[in-house]
């Protein structure tokens, strides 16, 4: 488990991704902005999939949108690549659901987990350590899950549909992302916390 384990940090540090000081770099400034807008909180969360804050999604069209287009013009300089996945519809459909039960349920996500359990938080420990075991459950039995996965519509990416106008087409998707991050109303829920933050600032 050990060897596997140390086996993790020498491919990410010999797979182009940059020095592991780079990657824990970028690890800590995503935890920090995770923390700072406190989108790790539960009732963030959860108060999203009941559409009375929408903290969540504003930081998400906006993060993505940004994102999509300085990882496309990175990629084209070579200064970074990416592993595009088969789309297999069935799987998709199937990991949304469940996705999105165990996220309103659990009030958090593979992003904001860590973050919670770095600041201490037990139940979101217990839920990380029951989705290892789903993981290794999945391994085991995916030869058995295989055949309800498909159709499979291969590697197909927003910039091969539109050939010869990639560079225009993430631009315009990107742009539309971070507006539409603007334009979601500014609800937030606020608990006592978050009110005494507030007032402290």
């Amino acid at each position: 488990m050990v060897d596997r384990f140390l086996h993790m940090f020498e491919v990410a540090a010999t797979q182009g991704h940059g020095s592991i000081a780079t990657i824990l770099f970028i690890g800590f400034i995503f935890g920090a902005v995770i923390q700072w807008a406190r989108v790790d909180k539960f009732e963030k969360i959860a108060g999203f999939a009941m559409l009375e804050d929408m903290t969540v999604p504003k930081m998400l069209f906006f993060a993505i949108g940004l994102a999509s287009i300085g990882l496309y013009f990175m990629i084209e300089a070579g200064y970074a690549h990416y592993h595009v996945k088969p789309i297999l519809l069935g799987g998709l459909v199937i990991g949304a659901i469940l996705f999105g039960i165990a996220m309103a349920i659990f009030g958090k996500c593979p992003g904001t987990g860590p973050v919670s359990i770095a600041e201490g938080r037990v139940d979101v420990l217990v839920g990380a350590i029951g989705g290892i075991f789903g993981g290794l459950l999945f391994t085991y039995a995916y030869p058995w899950f295989k055949p309800i996965m498909g159709p499979d519509y291969k590697k197909a990416t927003l910039p091969s549909i539109f050939e010869g106008h990639e560079s225009v087409v993430i631009l315009i998707y990107g742009a539309a992302l971070i507006l539409i991050s603007f334009l979601i109303p500014d609800i937030e829920y606020l608990d006592a916390e978050d009110e005494e933050r507030r007032a402290d600032i």
